[in-house]
């Protein structure tokens, strides 16, 4: 994905007060807007104008555009490892991917399709922190035991200069069994502090699970594909098959082909009622590397030469 220089953009410099991006974005937002623009490319041009302001005129998300920038940019290209924006804490309203907001790809994949939101000033003596919103991601098998977790989440506060900077800090968080992807833990009084005797605002967790090598998740079911050797398919067996809890062990009918799938009911994620596991077979042949196995796979070239594998593609074909 390409990298969006919102500095650039706005044509101010890295160290630019939140004032100065303020006053290049309503000089360009002037020049560009729609109803009053010349230049060919003004409606587009406004768009990037005003989405590089939507970054940087808010404190938080300019300290994590920083932050990320620093971290992942290379050249004009973009390649962040998986999971790159979650760990982020931002106050007000927390994380939109639902809408429609016009964005870029980067935009979105940092900040949600119409950014954090925000509930704007209040100016009561005594009132209630602000909520603050992040996303966290977990372990398959953290969902399946549950308990006691440390998170750990890049959080904005202000630097000696008055600007934003990220910050870490831990957490230790209950994820509860049987979580599901997308859910949200509220953490209360964790998020902002109170004005005077106001209490602080509260922390929403929302849970993403790593991407696991095997498994695969859908709502509550958990998707696995299971090898099995040919004779295995054919004869039918009894074999071990992984869950993100331990394993099991389950019966290959006689006859089984690929992309079968056995149901292995009760071992999704659990909850009421709990999902399913599904074992998709995949046959897995063995190599022919010695002149045994290579007399093997003759003779079953034998047995079987009637048997045509392409048979009803071709037939599909004529």
């Amino acid at each position: 994905m390409d990298h969006k220089d919102y500095y650039a953009t706005l044509g101010v410099e890295r160290t630019a007060t939140q004032e100065e991006v303020k006053l290049a974005y309503r000089k360009l937002a002037r020049k560009y807007h729609p109803d009053v623009t010349k230049e060919a490319d003004g409606e587009a041009r406004f768009k990037e104008v005003a989405e590089a302001y939507e970054a940087l005129g808010d404190p938080e998300q300019r300290a994590a555009y920083d932050d990320v920038g620093q971290r992942y940019r290379s050249g004009p290209e973009f390649s962040p490892p998986p999971g790159w924006s979650r760990g982020f804490e931002f106050s007000g309203g927390g994380f939109d991917t639902q809408g429609g907001g016009g964005h870029s790809e980067f935009f979105e994949s940092m900040f949600g399709r119409n950014g954090k939101g925000g509930r704007g000033p209040r100016a009561a003596a005594h009132r209630p922190g602000d909520d603050h919103h992040g996303k966290v991601q977990i372990e398959l098998r953290d969902a399946y035991r549950g308990g006691r977790h440390t998170v750990s989440l890049r959080v904005p506060h202000p630097d000696g200069s008055g600007r934003m900077a990220m910050q870490e800090r831990q957490l230790d968080v209950n994820i509860p069994k049987g979580i599901r992807q997308g859910q949200r833990l509220r953490l209360a009084c964790q998020g902002g502090p109170g004005l005077g005797r106001g209490s602080a605002g509260d922390l929403y967790l929302e849970v993403e699970f790593v991407a696991h090598e095997h498994f695969r998740v859908e709502g509550r079911d958990v998707h696995v594909d299971l090898p099995v050797a040919p004779w295995e398919a054919a004869l039918g067996a009894s074999v071990t098959v992984p869950t993100p809890d331990g394993s099991v062990e389950v019966a290959v009918p006689a006859g089984s082909s690929a992309g079968c799938k056995l149901r292995l009911r009760g071992q999704g994620l659990p909850g009421t009622p709990p999902g399913d596991l599904y074992a998709v077979l995949a046959i897995a042949l063995p190599p022919a590397e010695s002149d045994l196995a290579r007399e093997a796979y003759a003779d079953l070239a034998r047995v079987f030469a009637d048997f045509d594998p392409r048979r009803a593609l071709l037939s599909a074909d004529a």
